[in-house]
């Protein structure tokens, strides 16, 4: 009867000392040196992330050998250099942990100091305001799909009308402004701004054959109609700071 009791308690010994080995190599408490990761192998793209930073980071989740290393944290590690988006880390057998890094793609600015990635996120990153070419948008966070959406509308529409818009801005009370690549600004405001956009560019052909170079300031605050301001010989062409027409003072606030 009492031989049951030793019995398992031998068995629970012997378990001991056959998991307690497993244990230590998976935690990395001995045997590191007998089973290291000697290699690791890189595919990034390296247009501002380099392998040398990759490498660097990965290193230090490393010292416990192969059967120790989380690719979790090695990831969650990668993934905290600047640039870097998204992380897959695989180990292969027996020495070699494989890493492939996807870099954020830049696709606008967004505000001041923030870039919007291609996949539409935004992040920030030393050197990000002596980026070239990337048009510049800016609104309330929480409206990010919105400019993004409306900046997609205005190139397709603006497309083959000689005009370019270089900025969309989406003010905290929801109005519109456009900045073409000459310098002029459209105030579209607030109320019906896709259709108050069409309208002037659907008269804007017209208005370009007679004119030599584009207006400085459009202004289609009204209701049914427009302003436009165009450059005097001698008169700077900083479009003017200008109050909302009555329309847009009534509709929009």
């Amino acid at each position: 009867m009492n031989s049951l009791p030793l019995k398992l308690l031998a068995w629970g010994i012997a378990l001991t000392l056959v998991a307690l080995p497993i244990v230590g190599v998976l935690n990395g408490w001995f045997a590191s040196a007998r089973w290291p990761v000697r290699h690791i192998e890189l595919r990034a793209e390296y247009a501002h992330v380099s392998a040398e930073q990759i490498r660097a980071t990965v290193e230090n989740h490393l010292a416990n050998g192969f059967f120790a290393v989380r690719l979790g944290d090695v990831q969650k590690a990668v993934m905290e250099l600047p640039w870097v988006e998204r992380v897959e880390a695989r180990k292969q057998w027996p020495d070699v942990l494989k890493l492939t890094v996807y870099e954020r793609q830049p696709y606008a600015r967004w505000g001041v100091d923030r870039l919007i990635s291609r996949s539409g996120g935004l992040f920030k990153v030393p050197g990000a305001d002596a980026m070239q070419g990337l048009p510049q948008l800016a609104g309330p966070d929480e409206r990010l799909a919105d400019v993004l959406a409306f900046h997609a509308e205005c190139l397709r529409e603006f497309a083959g009308s000689g005009l370019a818009v270089r900025a969309v801005d989406l003010s905290a009370r929801g109005s519109w402004r456009l900045t073409l690549a000459s310098g002029a600004v459209i105030e579209i405001g607030r109320v019906a701004a896709k259709e108050r956009l069409q309208r002037f560019l659907d008269v804007w052909p017209k208005l370009a054959s007679g004119a030599p170079a584009p207006p400085v300031y459009v202004d289609l605050r009204y209701e049914n109609g427009f302003a436009l301001r165009w450059a005097l010989p001698g008169m700077p062409s900083t479009p003017p700071t200008a109050s909302a027409p009555p329309d847009e003072q009534v509709r929009d606030g």
